[in-house]
């Protein structure tokens, strides 16, 4: 079971998050539509797994942001495809040491998964 797990997260880890992003729309309302049917189960892991993919890309971005230290290069341990598929963070982290630090960004939070209020009653 695992192997099969770790196959599938190097498949999906291969795939680029601005495609998988462009089905998000298109899961995400399959999903809201609940219908008890194999396709809807199967809707909902693809939206799991691009949602996956996006969680991964903010997480690697925000540790790869904390290691880095003001004016100084990329680690030399970096993965050379990691910033290809991850989204870019703000340039903020790397102000010249004569500015004054800029406060952390506001973090995130979780929002839970709704379908839309359709205003029927």
């Amino acid at each position: 079971m695992e192997q099969v797990l770790l196959k599938m997260a190097r498949q999906l880890r291969a795939f680029d998050e601005a495609s998988l992003m462009a089905l998000w729309d298109k899961y995400a309302e399959a999903v809201g539509r609940f219908e008890p049917s194999q396709r809807w189960e199967e809707s909902v892991l693809v939206l799991a797994m691009i949602q996956g993919m996006r969680f991964k890309n903010q997480l690697f971005n925000h540790h790869w942001a904390e290691s880095r230290q003001p004016g100084q290069p990329a680690p030399p341990e970096a993965p050379a495809d990691a910033s290809a598929q991850a989204t870019p963070e703000p340039d903020a982290a790397r102000q010249p040491e004569t500015q004054p630090a800029a406060p952390k960004p506001h973090r995130g939070k979780v929002l839970a998964f709704r379908p839309k209020d359709t205003g029927e009653s």
